[in-house]
């Protein structure tokens, strides 16, 4: 029999449906880039420019894990050429990162999900994220990102000029 009082919400009832609703949003692209990429990074101990990088992309919102050295190891363990080679290397949502990958570049490769082992921004570009601090007196030099396809291949992510 019914009474006149107000139903209390079952607390096991809205807990399984706050759950729910958040596995459901995993599951949207748009959504799932809501909750912060964690990035794993591989660097030389004393490379400041790396430091500067990872500053960069937790200033964008990223989680990053940092280990000191093996970055070499990573890059081969990743699949990337010794040719575009730079001073880190990292991982994000199953990509392979090398350099100074901006962070916008990084939202876009996990946002269109292409079939690519990952981008790199080989060398060391004064003005790309880590490589602009005050210590390179505000030079930039133009550069490019590099899309890094499974057959080794490679084709210009975006460039900056």
């Amino acid at each position: 029999m019914k009474t006149n009082e107000t139903a209390r919400p079952d607390p096991q009832r809205r807990h399984a449906l706050q759950l729910a609703l958040g596995l459901g949003a995993l599951a949207m692209p748009g959504l799932a880039l809501a909750v912060a990429p964690r990035v794993q990074v591989w660097k030389g101990p004393a490379c400041g420019c790396c430091t500067d990088w990872i500053r960069h992309l937790q200033a964008q919102g990223f989680q990053v894990d940092v280990t000191e050295g093996g970055n070499t190891q990573a890059r081969q363990r990743l699949g990337i050429p010794l040719a575009l080679g730079s001073c880190h290397t990292a991982l994000v949502g199953g990509y392979a990162l090398e350099g100074h990958v901006p962070a916008r570049e990084i939202r876009r490769l996990l946002q269109e999900r292409p079939q690519a082992l990952g981008l790199a921004v080989p060398a060391m570009p004064l003005g790309s994220p880590g490589m602009d601090g005050p210590a390179y007196g505000a030079r930039k030099d133009p550069y490019e990102v590099l899309l890094l396809l499974k057959d080794g291949s490679t084709r210009v992510y975006q460039n900056y000029p």
